[in-house]
């Protein structure tokens, strides 16, 4: 499917983003949609799910046929299998006449069943049945009634979880599973937060007949970096407050983060200090990623810089002063967590003081006889150790990779970075083809 297609999908559905996850989610639903494939749909609260049923519907054969939306989590128990299948009159107290249930209704078009995972057992097996053979019985019934519905299922939580403690049939599970869409997060979705920000502003500006709202900079930087635990859902109703009760138009950092819950504006995983609290030093909210790498880099760059060191001390052969420089430029070792080892011996070792770090002299170290060779042993280690940062976060992106069969969203998740994050790192090192 070109870019185009997919773009020219958007805009008859209303749907804001460019992120690539999205993108391959409306291509697989609009690939689908000709068939008569049951489709599951996952994805968060709030992220849009329903939005992929219609463009299966719109899209099938079947778009002149009735579309109905059942959240299976907002019917109670005793009257779900009614509502679905239909009853007889007198088969429960209340049922004054007989009523087609939704299947029934239905016949020829498309069901999207929301949060399949609370639908009570003895309806999964009701609905299994209509998977399987397209028919149904009547609550109080007996006759077997036939029925041609196709049915886009969808949900908020992990199915297979849900099989293994028994709470959803297996069987079920597959006979759903057919074609799986992923609909990602607001959070994953990067520049697309700004986007629909600036779509429901401008709404809720006609809505509301006032100047949409604006964000500067730094107040954009920050709605990107929110969580959104509610997603599409959650930002419009932000991009709602902000529309009826700021007076100024445009938004600051300051008046933004009154709109955002301080405990969800920082991403996860986080480095917690014993406060509770991530915040660097100016009172922003980091992520431990971010500090990793800062930490990572600045012990790389100080490993470089002894490398250099050692190997134009080792090319001159003067291991005396190759000692001196040393602890002239003790912070090269302080800075590094492990003192590197040579021969059972550590290159710094701990002075009376315990403040202060001394290199063991060429008489001192009965171990080496030749000096230069030691120099040498050193700098082969510490080449080891620059190039290990680079090769390992290379080696665990392909290992991620081949774990999920080349599926860079699952590898992304597993890894913890955005898919965005990823594909820059692809490119970084050259593995854009796997």
């Amino acid at each position: 499917m070109t870019p185009s297609e997919i773009q020219s999908i958007k805009q008859r559905f209303g749907i804001i983003g460019n992120a690539p996850a999205l993108n391959y989610a409306i291509q697989v639903a609009a690939q689908v949609a000709p068939t008569d494939m049951t489709v599951m749909i996952s994805g968060e609260s709030g992220s849009g799910k329903e939005s992929f049923s219609k463009i299966i519907h719109a899209l099938s054969p079947r778009k002149h046929g009735q579309f109905i939306a059942i959240n299976c989590g907002a019917i109670p128990e005793g009257t779900i299998d009614s509502e679905l299948f239909g009853h007889e009159k007198g088969s429960f107290t209340g049922a004054q006449e007989a009523r087609k249930g939704y299947f029934e209704v239905t016949n020829g078009g498309t069901i999207f069943l929301d949060e399949i995972g609370e639908m009570p057992l003895g309806t999964q097996a009701r609905l299994l049945r209509v998977l399987e053979n397209g028919e149904f019985i009547r609550v109080g019934s007996s006759k077997v009634q036939k029925t041609d519905v196709r049915v886009v299922a969808a949900s908020n939580v992990n199915l297979l979880d849900a099989v293994r403690e028994g709470k959803f049939r297996e069987d079920l599970y597959y006979r759903l599973n057919t074609v799986p869409i992923t609909v990602p997060p607001l959070r994953e979705r990067g520049d697309d937060i700004y986007l629909l920000f600036r779509k429901f502003a401008t709404d809720f500006a006609e809505r509301y007949r006032v100047k949409p709202v604006s964000l500067t900079p730094d107040a954009v930087v920050e709605l990107q970096r929110f969580q959104f635990p509610g997603n599409i859902r959650q930002l419009k109703n932000v991009a709602e407050q902000m529309s009826v009760l700021e007076t100024e138009r445009e938004i600051d950092l300051r008046r933004l983060r009154q709109y955002l819950p301080a405990e969800q504006t920082s991403r996860l995983p986080m480095l917690v200090h014993a406060a509770g609290t991530a915040t660097d030093g100016a009172g922003n909210a980091y992520s431990e990623r971010d500090l990793l790498y800062k930490v990572l880099f600045d012990m790389r760059r100080d490993v470089t810089d002894l490398k250099k060191l050692v190997l134009e001390l080792a090319a001159g052969q003067r291991p005396h002063e190759a000692q001196e420089l040393v602890r002239q430029n003790s912070h090269l070792f302080t800075n590094l967590n492990v003192a590197p080892y040579e021969g059972g011996r550590p290159l710094r070792q701990p002075s009376e003081a315990g403040s202060e770090y001394f290199i063991p002299s060429v008489e001192e170290d009965a171990d080496y006889e030749d000096e230069s060779q030691r120099v040498e042993d050193i700098s082969h280690e510490t080449e080891e150790e620059t190039l290990s940062l680079d090769a390992k976060e290379k080696e665990m992106i392909i290992k991620a990779l081949k774990k999920h069969n080349h599926k860079r969203k699952y590898a992304a998740h597993d890894l913890g970075i955005s898919e965005r994050t990823l594909y820059r790192k692809l490119k970084q090192y050259d593995l854009e083809q796997l």
